[in-house]
């Protein structure tokens, strides 16, 4: 279909204290939900490896081609569903009108990890279509059913943002910290 929307959705693979990554658990409970039927949904387990990602990520770009690109990253110190910005990250608060019981909030630091060095390549890789979401570890306090559906109305709302304010291919993203 002519008309379908491409978006990728990452989680990462497990590292550290996590022996299951929250980020790629959620990711997977999205895959089983979807996003409808106007959506072709790309799903991809990251490595927690700089090298890897400098070359994942503009190979899935260039491959696919997407609309939108969100990548979820577990935080043990979240007790939250975040949505990491910089600079202007319209409608993210409008999440919380979802009805889905859970809290999302919103943070202007993504950490100085993998997290934060993944988002910045994404947003100069798809000219500001890209943003990042961090999730709690399981059962503190959601199940990956409930950060499944946290994703899943996320990305629903950016993807209508998207088709309100089209991008502006020429933006020029810095990495400002």
């Amino acid at each position: 279909m002519a008309n379908m929307k491409k978006v990728i959705v990452t989680g990462f693979e497990p590292f550290g204290e996590h022996a299951v990554n929250a980020s790629w658990v959620a990711v997977q409970e999205l895959e089983q939900l979807g996003l409808g039927k106007a959506v072709e949904l790309y799903v991809r387990e990251v490595p927690v490896e700089y090298q890897a990602v400098q070359s994942l990520l503009p190979s899935l770009w260039k491959e696919h081609e997407p609309q939108l690109v969100v990548h979820v990253g577990v935080s043990g110190l979240a007790t939250t569903v975040t949505l990491e910005q910089c600079g202007h990250n319209k409608g993210c608060k409008r999440v919380n009108d979802s009805n889905l019981g859970m809290t999302v909030s919103v943070s202007k630091d993504a950490g100085r990890y993998l997290c934060d060095y993944t988002y910045y390549t994404s947003l100069f890789l798809g000219h500001g279509c890209s943003a990042f979401v961090h999730v709690p570890p399981l059962g503190k306090p959601y199940s990956s059913q409930d950060l499944g559906r946290a994703l899943q109305a996320i990305i629903q709302e950016m993807l209508n943002l998207l088709e309100l304010t089209p991008p502006n291919k020429e933006h020029n993203h810095k990495h400002q910290h």
